[in-house]
């Protein structure tokens, strides 16, 4: 494994350790689309995440921007409790979504709101989670 690869599953374990805490659970045969893990650490978390330039925080204002474009529900659930924990408040988030309606439009931004509802409902502070990177 190269060391990009396992700096890209490091990241990943720190940004998403629910799911990180369960892979290769279960796995005794190859799945369809078994190397987009491996592609992911290697590009997204460990070529990109591992940048200098931006610290996580920002990293995460920024992808979830783009998320919300493309209307990426199942990777915008995970990015908004990423926020959260790289140290995004709620009011943060929402204030996001606001933002982008002007920009992306409100079937966009309620599309947004609804995923966020649902992945960070039960979080009611304004505190964040955890400390950005």
């Amino acid at each position: 494994m190269s060391e990009r690869i396992q700096a890209g599953l490091e990241v990943f374990a720190q940004l998403c350790p629910d799911i990180a805490a369960k892979i290769g659970e279960g796995k005794s045969e190859p799945r369809f689309g078994d190397e987009l893990g491996i592609l992911s650490a290697d590009n997204l978390f460990g070529a990109l995440w591992t940048r200098p330039g931006l610290d996580w925080r920002s990293r995460s204002l920024v992808t979830i921007g783009a998320l919300i474009a493309l209307r990426a529900n199942d990777q915008l659930r995970e990015h908004f409790q990423i926020g959260l924990r790289n140290g995004l408040t709620r009011a943060e988030l929402e204030e996001v979504i606001y933002h982008l309606s002007g920009y992306l439009g409100f079937p966009a931004a309620a599309n947004a709101s609804q995923v966020a509802a649902g992945a960070i409902g039960a979080h009611k502070t304004d505190e964040p989670i955890g400390a950005s990177k």
